[in-house]
């Protein structure tokens, strides 16, 4: 048997000497007052119970209260699970241009919805969630809990909406993130931001061999901008209007990725980057990581502390007080 805080349970056994030697040793109040000769003639014994009895049975059932918080188990094996997953790295444009309309309801609440389907189709995958503007934001580390990462993702609205994509300081993100992953893997989703802005961007993914897959939100006819109470932005008197922008999508493919233009189709992501998974899942088929299986033990001591608790608590009357009372 072993214990997995053993640390704490000989932590703990330090104030319990302490506080057993004080509750053991405390006269209580009227033990002060009167002696026991005294006592023994005017208490009425209706427990088999002593008061110090009870007092044992309390501290026994701290003690194993203790046991229980360590957590005892017995190892049986360990068992070896092969990795068939890859890491992916999402990223998501959270810049103002993503609230405009031109796909229902707006290119942010499309995008959310695009991306859960392909969380979707990825249970064995190690995810990794950032949003970006003119700042990067991490939304969740790797994990494999999709359910609770499209809880995340449900909670990012247009309040959040602001400013312009970065797309030099997103690949520096990237680069940072997937600098230890093989093969790194970087889906934006965007509506593609400013052709000038995307030169570096490419330059960083190749330099760093990172493999970009876009899905582009958005329209090749396009839509006005929105600010954040849904009124028009004017300027210089006139509409800003924002269209798809297939430049982010040339760029995955000279990364060695691929793009789409995002339709109402659910399937057009998925068919997107699960078309190639095969290939990058061969990278991970060599990898194994080992699961330990135990027996817990601790509801044991725990079930024997409720018992002692209890039994230090209540008792049936002894024989006299049936007596008395008849």
């Amino acid at each position: 048997m072993s214990f997995e805080h053993i640390f704490l349970f000989f932590l703990l056994l330090v104030p319990f000497g302490a506080f057993s030697f004080l509750l053991l040793t405390n006269r209580e109040a009227i033990e002060r007052v009167f002696s026991q000769k005294v006592l023994d003639r005017i208490k009425i014994n209706d427990s088999h119970l002593t008061a110090r009895a009870r007092k044992v049975l309390f501290l026994i059932a701290i003690f194993f209260m203790i046991v229980a918080m360590a957590h005892p188990y017995i190892e049986n094996s360990k068992t070896k699970i092969k990795l068939s997953g890859i890491n992916v790295l999402f990223a998501l444009d959270i810049s103002g241009s993503m609230r405009s309309r031109d796909r229902y309801p707006n290119r942010l609440e499309f995008a959310k919805i695009k991306l859960k389907h392909l969380l979707n189709k990825m249970p064995e995958d190690n995810v990794m969630l950032i949003a970006f503007n003119n700042s990067v934001y991490m939304i969740s580390p790797f994990t494999e809990d999709k359910d609770s990462l499209k809880s995340v993702i449900d909670g990012i609205t247009d309040n959040y909406l602001a400013g312009g994509s970065n797309f030099t300081l997103l690949a520096n993100s990237a680069k940072d993130i997937l600098k230890n992953k093989n093969p790194k893997i970087l889906v934006v989703f965007s509506d593609g931001g400013e052709k000038k802005d995307l030169k570096e961007f490419k330059n960083i993914l190749k330099e760093n061999n990172i493999i970009l897959y876009t899905i582009l939100i958005g329209t090749k006819s396009g839509a006005v901008i929105l600010d954040k109470r849904n009124n028009v932005v004017i300027k210089n008197d006139l509409a800003i209007k924002t269209t798809v922008n297939e430049e982010l999508g040339k760029i995955a493919k000279e990364t060695g990725g691929d793009y789409i233009i995002a339709s109402y189709d659910n399937l057009d992501v998925i068919k997107l980057l699960l078309k190639n998974k095969d290939k990058y899942n061969n990278v991970n088929s060599d990898k194994e990581i080992e699961i330990e299986e135990r027996v817990e033990l601790f509801y044991y001591p725990l079930a024997i502390a409720l018992i002692f608790l209890f039994a230090s608590m209540v008792s049936l009357p002894n024989s006299n007080s049936f007596k008395r009372g008849s």
